[in-house]
């Protein structure tokens, strides 16, 4: 049932990352939120006028006294669950973290998360195969390529088992690619901002072939607001929901946008260093059932998020060092 007409006490872990951040923001206006959160990127995410209108928790999702100390004191009516290792690379190159954090960190909160709230689960359009694009959650294959697509589609069988044994109101938010101010991770866009405005007058990029369904990071944190307060979920499902666009984009629509945005010409080089192992050529979302159930469609386009991220890139401090390797897609 929609959770409207009161203020709802809602959970976000992973609230001071990337959509984290502006669905804290959102979410806080009118409602009651705690945010537990590991905080890698510190306490400066949020101003001391933001910290006066939440509940700030710091805690590890893989330690499950602390997760459900953090539940049992706060009893949310709804918990929004976004932290996670999300950097592909990073879960290629430690897959054990990668599980714990997906995996195990989202098994506690769901031991934890009270009989019959909403859980709202942060999964990925990692989930789907390579193909039936744009991808439909009943209809497109699951066939993860890599460790963190395999993570969140584990993710989503403890969310529908846990749903039928608690009564839980599960949605497992399938996120595409997630663009604009704010980003935490080394991703393609971010990378690129970052390279310009420190002067260099080319960019060196991985694989520039494949086509995205990004998203701006405020549609994004929109759209896990009406999960997490909109629609009708009935107690004991778990329900798949794309977030996207159902627009895909290649990385040339997205250096154009670039150059647009920055006023400036650059050469792009191909760095063989920045090539992903794992690369799959097209992602899009067929947001259909989201609009239809929950009334939310993006309403940001690409050259937005370009023009965002380009005017106030809010970049995490240490993102890119010369001797990290960015990549090729985002």
């Amino acid at each position: 049932m929609a959770m409207t007409g009161h203020r709802v006490r809602i959970l976000i872990t992973g609230g001071s990352g990337f959509v984290g951040r502006p669905l804290v923001r959102l979410l806080s206006r009118d409602h009651d939120v705690l945010v537990y959160d590991a905080l890698r990127f510190g306490r400066c995410r949020f101003t001391e006028a933001e910290l006066a209108q939440i509940e700030l928790v710091e805690g590890d999702v893989r330690d499950p006294v602390a997760v459900e100390r953090a539940v049992g004191a706060f009893a949310p009516e709804v918990i929004v669950h976004l932290a996670a290792i999300h950097f592909i690379p990073h879960c290629e190159q430690d897959p054990v973290t990668a599980v714990m954090v997906n995996v195990a960190g989202t098994v506690n909160l769901l031991a934890a998360a009270p009989r019959g709230c909403r859980f709202v689960l942060a999964s990925s359009g990692a989930v789907y195969g390579p193909d039936d694009v744009p991808h439909r959650e009943d209809v497109s294959a699951l066939e993860p390529s890599d460790v963190y697509g395999l993570t969140k589609l584990q993710a989503e069988g403890y969310l529908q088992h846990f749903s039928r044994a608690k009564g839980l109101a599960g949605i497992a938010a399938r996120l595409f690619n997630v663009v604009g101010p704010g980003e935490t991770n080394p991703h393609l866009l971010p990378e690129i901002a970052w390279q310009l405005k420190t002067g260099q007058s080319e960019v060196r990029l991985g694989n520039i072939w494949p086509k995205r369904d990004y998203i701006h990071v405020e549609d994004a944190a929109a759209g896990f607001a009406a999960l997490a307060l909109g629609g009708d979920v009935p107690p004991g499902e778990a329900l798949a929901v794309n977030l996207g666009t159902a627009r895909q984009h290649s990385v040339a629509e997205i250096l154009h946008h670039m150059r647009q945005a920055a006023g400036v010409d650059f050469r792009v080089v191909m760095d063989p260093a920045r090539i992903r192992a794992v690369d799959r050529p097209f992602l899009a979302a067929d947001i259909g059932r989201i609009e239809t159930r929950f009334g939310w469609r993006p309403k940001r386009t690409i050259r937005e998020a370009v023009e965002d991220l380009w005017r106030h890139p809010d970049i995490r401090p240490g993102l890119f060092l010369p001797d990290v390797p960015a990549v090729g897609t985002a």
